[in-house]
Parts: structure tokens; sequence; C-alpha cells
């Protein structure tokens, strides 16, 4: 065999090596934190949803450089489903939750891991929500709202949406 043909099918293999890993990593990328979907949506509700992008970095566990290029990490800022879906309403107003993160763009930020020798890697994550939101009760009489009055609502982040 020559030497052109041996460098060929070396990077031949290389390419279907990086391309299963890749495949491997991508189906590893998406996490569902709630998933609540599927329960009949009660009378009187709106729909919250919203996507945003938030930092998701990883430290390594043992934060010493090059020997934490083969230690597990943890989250900087762990994403969490109730602070997430504050943007909605009060958790115990909610129905049909969901929740997901997406962290596909941490496939090509690991550049970032191998720059720091190991201890930190960037992480963008897109984070999405969707739920029902169950108007609070209005109590005629005593301090209460009037029925038919216009709920109050709580100022949204950047991404979220009433329908």
């Amino acid at each position: 065999m020559t030497r052109s043909a041996t460098g060929s099918s070396a990077g031949k293999l290389l390419a279907a090596i990086l391309v299963l890993s890749l495949a491997g990593c991508t189906a590893l990328t998406t996490q569902v934190l709630v998933n609540e979907s599927g329960r009949p949506r009660p009378a009187g509700t709106v729909h919250c949803s919203g996507s945003e992008w938030t930092d998701n970095s990883l430290i390594a566990v043992v934060p010493i450089p090059i020997i934490g290029l083969a230690m597990p990490t943890q989250e900087l800022n762990e994403i969490k489903s109730d602070d997430v879906l504050s943007a909605c309403g009060p958790s115990d107003r909610l129905t049909n939750r969901h929740v997901e993160v997406n962290r596909a763009m941490c496939i090509p930020t690991v550049l970032t891991r191998v720059l720091s020798l190991g201890v930190w890697q960037w992480c963008p994550a897109d984070v999405s929500w969707d739920a029902d939101v169950i108007p609070p009760a209005t109590r005629a009489g005593a301090g209460g709202a009037p029925a038919g009055a216009p709920i109050d609502e709580a100022p949204r982040p950047y991404g979220s949406s009433l329908r």
C-alpha cells in the first residue's frame, strides 16, 4: 500500500470516529427538567412560553490544571425548573409545565476547557419553557378584587410570551 493510500484511509477512519462521537454527544445535549404536558388545559388559563440563552459553565471537581482534564465536572450556574418557570408566575398556579435545556453549543466551546487546561468550560445553554397559568381566584368584598377585574401580571423577562 502506498503512503498516500494509508493516509487517506486513516483520514477516513478519523472522520468516521469524529462523526460517530459527535452523534453520541448531540443525543446527550438535550435535558428535559420538567415534562407535565398532556393534561387537559383548565378553563381560563393563559399559555406562557419562552426561551433564553443562559450561562451553564462547568468547572472541574478538582480544579488543578492538566489534572482537571481527567476529572468530572460540575455546573457553576445550575439551571432549576422552578427558577425558569418563575417567569410565568407562582408555581402553585402553573400546570402542563415543560422545561428543556439544550446544551448543543457546549460541544464547540470545549476548546475553552482545553485552553484552561481542564479547569473551566464555558457552556451557553438554550433554556425553553412552556406552562399554562391558572388565574388567581378572585374574592369579592373585603379588599378582594371584584369579579372580572384585570389580573395584575408580573413583568416577564425577555423571551417569554403569553398566548
